[in-house]
């Protein structure tokens, strides 16, 4: 096999628009004029070979186009933030400030705790919430099922087509 010089070689659109972007940074300098920028890259927009391309550039200074694959950047690291004091105490002190203000409330009032016992299993053991909460659970667990059951049936459907080639 002979081995292709690097000119030879054929241009991709990407090294295209590099060339492109290279002759605007020309204009933009004032190397070239309007006249001469439109005859440039109406030949870049042609080009096969990466000499044809090379040649555009034999009288102009750089930057001029770089072929082969772009060195990647260097992938952005984030930076860690460090929580703040309130973000690594707040998560401990709340419900200690929480269950201190009920105990205080509780000696403030000055009634025993075994009077509240009553409201509070009442709060907790509401059948008519916890009944609501149990047919919304069994209407989004069939509300699945449903789902579920038509995706299986619409995969069967599917892998029959592919089988019999009928897509």
């Amino acid at each position: 096999m002979s081995e292709h010089q690097p000119s030879d070689i054929r241009v991709s659109d990407s090294e295209r628009e590099d060339a492109l972007g290279k002759l605007g940074e020309h204009m933009s300098a004032g190397r070239l004029d309007i006249d001469e920028y439109g005859e440039r890259s109406a030949k870049v927009t042609t080009a096969k070979p990466r000499g044809e391309l090379l040649d555009l550039f034999g009288d102009l200074p750089d930057p001029k186009p770089t072929f082969g694959r772009p060195v990647p950047a260097e992938p952005a690291v984030p930076q860690r933030r460090e929580p703040s004091f309130a973000q690594k105490v707040g998560p401990v002190l709340v419900p200690i400030a929480a269950i201190a203000a009920a105990i205080g409330l509780l000696f403030l009032v000055k009634l025993p705790f075994i009077i509240f016992l009553p409201f509070i299993f009442f709060a907790i053991s509401s059948s008519r919430w916890r009944g609501h909460d149990q047919r919304r659970r069994d209407a989004q667990r069939r509300a699945m099922r449903d789902y579920r059951d038509s995706m299986r049936d619409h995969r069967r459907q599917m892998r029959g087509y592919w089988r019999d080639e009928r897509y």
